[in-house]
């Protein structure tokens, strides 16, 4: 049931980090509604499909849907404090994030999948969703720059899946893998830690 709760909000966080991305780019309300759709469950929903999960999850529980329509206009609303509450987005953003990646694996798992699939489902539902959103809006997705958000899923699910065995506790291995991915996500936004870049060099 705690996971289940901590679902609807990351579910709900993501959806208002994708209304703000597209109150930026100037968009209108269906744009809004859009942005905020695809990244809260376009990663799962594509983790679904490709587990042949029928029907995909927020088709079957709609209170996913009612906490997307419910989180969009409230951050319509808020707007004009995006940036004042930008740390209250980074840490409930890390946990929705550490959330989805345990679902993301423990799912595919359910579902049969080999150990190093159920880790990119991981790694998908989490991110997914994120990458969509931003290339629709003409950015380049965060998971393909230095940030330390997709990396930190992948070692995340990896916990996961090497400790599940070992606890024989799917609940404590839950536990251990989302508290990995929450202390790596916010330790690289606030000791400002990231991956190193690979540019070409410069010509001459």
């Amino acid at each position: 049931m705690l996971l289940y709760l901590l679902d609807l909000l990351g579910t709900g966080v993501f959806a208002i980090s994708g209304v703000w991305l597209a109150c930026r780019k100037d968009m209108d309300l269906f744009g809004a509604m859009v942005l905020a759709f695809v990244t809260a469950v376009g990663g799962g929903t594509i983790r679904d499909v490709l587990l042949g999960a029928t029907p995909v999850f927020w088709i079957q529980d709609t209170l996913y849907m009612q906490v997307i329509l419910a989180t969009t206009l409230l951050a319509l609303m808020i707007r004009k404090w995006h940036e004042s509450s930008k740390w209250i987005m980074q840490v409930s953003d890390a946990l929705g994030l550490a959330v989805f990646v345990v679902i993301g694996v423990t799912k595919a798992l359910t579902y049969g999948a080999d150990p190093l699939v159920a880790i990119m489902m991981g790694v998908l539902t989490g991110c997914g969703g994120g990458a969509i959103r931003d290339m629709l809006a003409g950015e380049v997705p965060m998971v393909l720059k230095k940030e330390i958000y997709a990396s930190a899923a992948m070692v995340g699910g990896v916990v996961y899946v090497l400790l599940a065995p070992v606890l024989n506790d799917n609940d404590m291995t839950a536990v251990i893998a989302a508290i990995t991915v929450l202390i790596l996500r916010l330790l690289a936004l606030y000791k400002n830690v990231s991956l190193p870049r690979f540019g070409l060099p410069s010509p001459g």
